[in-house]
């Protein structure tokens, strides 16, 4: 007598990834550090007496690299006294900045989408130094496969991160997320010819969000791991 063995019914199946390579920007999307960078750089302007910006001002600019952030955030600085204005800007960061805490849930986001096969990036305008000590504050370092920062390649919105990672990470460019709490995140993967998901408990309002391609605009931690576990 044969047996006929029937496969069991309901067996869930495994979702195909539709990104290969997720890559995080930091500061305001996997850190909470957008106040005290902010605050930063308004004690910088008023250490070197110019005009203070505003915080909505200020905050515009997290995301770009150090040059490019205090020459929106300070129009009347002379390039004389950017190297001062540098230094200020580090010491009151520096000060603070192993203290700041990633945002809650941000590690366990991170190890689902590595359970899952994806390979996980980081592209940020930190400086090299700046992220260095940042995975080390947080304990993140071994949960990520590359990183780019913007003292080693040209500046948001400019693509090269990402292209940079995907070329690292063997990822085409329409396999790939950015995710990124700011304008200058999205457009980094608009021009990269990636894709993008936005946070808006970081730097940039939700008003500020729309417009620039995102798949979608998550309010929390727990919609980004919600969105990311049924779309990533």
């Amino acid at each position: 007598m044969t047996l006929s063995v029937q496969p069991p019914r309901n067996r869930p199946t495994r979702r195909e990834r539709r990104f290969d390579l997720i890559a995080f920007d930091w500061d305001g999307t996997l850190m909470d550090s957008t106040a005290v960078i902010s605050s930063s750089i308004q004690f910088a302007c008023a250490d070197l007496g110019l005009p203070v910006p505003s915080d909505e001002r200020a905050s515009h600019v997290i995301g770009l690299g150090l040059t490019d952030a205090l020459a929106y955030a300070a129009p009347a600085l002379p390039s004389s006294l950017l190297p001062r204005m540098v230094e200020r800007y580090r010491h009151h960061y520096l000060s603070r900045d192993a203290q700041l805490p990633l945002f809650a849930g941000v590690r366990e986001i991170i190890v689902a989408l590595k359970e899952a096969g994806h390979s996980v990036a980081v592209a940020t305008g930190k400086s090299r130094v700046g992220l260095e000590r940042a995975l080390d504050h947080s304990g993140l370092r071994p949960l990520f496969d590359a990183t780019r920062c913007a003292d080693e390649c040209r500046s948001k919105p400019d693509p090269q991160m990402l292209w940079d990672l995907g070329d690292a990470l063997g990822v085409r460019n329409e396999r790939v997320l950015m995710i990124g709490d700011t304008t200058h995140d999205l457009l980094m993967a608009s021009n990269a010819g990636a894709s993008s998901l936005a946070v808006s408990y970081g730097a940039h309002d939700a008003r500020s969000l729309e417009g620039h391609g995102a798949l979608a605009i998550v309010g929390s931690t727990v919609q980004l791991g919600a969105w990311l576990a049924v779309n990533a």
